[in-house]
């Protein structure tokens, strides 16, 4: 079930939600653990009993961690978890990846398992390993609650699109959290911009760059244009999550960490990832990059760090080469910016924008495509190879039917809008002239979205390889 569905807008979320305000305090959680698995079943319902394993040994390991800690068995313990979560990962995302590569290289034909990739696996499996070596370090106290623990795991706002919430940041919401109108509703606020991200802006971005995919008309400029869209898209499909996700968090009493913070206006490469997929950067950082050494190492191990750190990052997005070199390409990036650019950046900034943007726009390319060999036919594209000329009549298709589109697409990729909005409230009686027009165009939104599903407008879910 998506968030971006009419079972789930007026089905799902408003039985769960009518549910969960009349519940008592004490099975608050119950309700949402039994409503985040039936949400999960929807689709994945043969996976179910795969989720509960993980909770379960997760739960049993991350007592036995506390129990024993300071000696080797709690040591032992942890690396058996984590090998565990890290192994079912490994077996229903990168089996066939491994199998058709093993093939290549050995000249064997061994057969693929054809396993289906449980939807959210890549996300709940970093939660719950967050929770094990958090309870191993000591930040927190193994749950001695396993509804507590189940409802962390899969909690449905976050449960299948991030943002990576980390037990740490919501233990005592678990059991302590508040319910007030005004938090419920910003939530409401955010969920329905979220939505209006997702089906209006992501989706029809998306019409454009699959018509782009599907054109025999394709030309440098038209290349450009589907970079630019397609980066635009990925955008809004995936901050549109996540503002659904804080807000339904919101409204069920959690405050979950901010993913996004617009990207698009950084001056460096290393800014960008400060501001692009927050929760899952900081969870590479704090788990894999500072535990190695970081950068307070000699240079060797730094560039064994900073890679090891973007190939995973790189492969956690999907089993296909195209997103290993996508990772890397920002290792290397960010390396040269490390021990070349950083003075050059700030000394230049007339050029530090476009330099940035120029390069995300490269990566999101070599990210759009279904393997390598597509990848880099793409990439190709963009500066005119194989002879491909610089216009074609695809581009009057698309700068006709979407141009408009990009452009306010992105405008509100920038902080524009909110700060258009914070200045007309500063205006005389701006401030209430926008409280009393915020409803209203909330409501104007939910309907125009509401039309969208009801045609069956294109409304992919681009997140089946996470």
């Amino acid at each position: 079930m998506l968030f971006s569905s009419i079972p789930f807008l007026y089905y799902f979320l408003p039985v769960v939600l009518l549910l969960y305000f009349i519940a008592p305090k004490k099975i608050k959680n119950s309700v949402l653990l039994l409503s985040s698995l039936f949400f999960y079943g929807w689709g994945e319902p043969k996976y179910l009993s795969l989720m509960i394993l993980t909770v379960a040994i997760g739960y049993v390991s991350g007592i036995f961690i506390e129990k024993y800690k300071g000696t080797g068995l709690s040591k032992a313990i942890l690396l058996l978890a984590v090998v565990f979560d890290l192994g079912t990962l490994a077996y229903f995302k990168y089996a066939d990846f491994f199998i058709e590569n093993f093939n290549k290289i050995t000249g064997l034909s061994a057969s693929l398992l054809g396993i289906a990739l449980p939807i959210g696996i890549s996300f709940y499996t970093f939660q719950i390993l967050s929770y094990k070596i958090d309870v191993y370090r000591g930040t927190v106290s193994a749950q001695k609650n396993f509804i507590n623990l189940a409802t962390y795991v899969a909690l449905f706002p976050q449960l299948i699109a991030g943002p990576i919430v980390r037990y740490s940041d919501i233990e005592g919401q678990l059991t302590q959290r508040s319910h007030t109108v005004d938090k419920t509703a910003e939530g409401i606020r955010r969920f329905i911009i979220g939505l209006s991200k997702k089906i209006i802006l992501a989706n029809t971005l998306g019409e454009l760059t699959e018509s782009f995919m599907a054109s025999g008309e394709k030309s440098v400029v038209f290349y450009w244009i589907f970079a630019i869209s397609y980066m635009l898209q990925i955008y809004y499909d995936f901050s549109g999550y996540s503002d659904m996700a804080i807000g339904l968090g919101k409204i069920l009493g959690f405050e979950f960490m901010e993913n996004f913070n617009y990207p698009f206006i950084s001056r460096s490469i290393s800014e960008f990832w400060r501001r692009w997929h927050i929760s899952l950067g900081s969870w590479f950082r704090d788990y894999v990059y500072i535990p190695m050494g970081g950068n307070r190492v000699k240079k060797l191990r730094f560039f064994i760090n900073i890679f090891t750190v973007w190939f995973l990052t790189g492969f956690w997005h999907g089993a296909e080469w195209n997103f290993v070199i996508w990772g890397l390409y920002f290792g290397i990036l960010l390396t040269i910016e490390k021990f070349f650019l950083t003075s050059f950046l700030k000394a230049h900034k007339s050029v530090d924008f476009v330099y940035t943007f120029f390069l995300i726009a490269v990566s999101f390319v070599i990210f759009s495509g279904n393997n390598l060999t597509e990848s880099i036919s793409y990439v190709g594209g963009l500066f005119g190879a194989g002879g491909i000329p610089l216009v074609s009549q695809g581009i009057g298709y698309a700068v006709k039917n979407y141009g408009f589109l990009i452009l306010i697409s992105a405008l509100g990729a920038t902080p524009l809008p909110k700060k258009t909005v914070t200045y007309l409230k500063n205006i005389g009686c701006g401030e209430k002239i926008i409280d009393i027009l915020e409803i209203p165009v909330l409501i104007m939104l939910l309907i125009v979205v509401t039309a969208y599903l009801a045609d069956g407008s294109f409304n992919p879910f681009l997140y089946f390889r996470f």
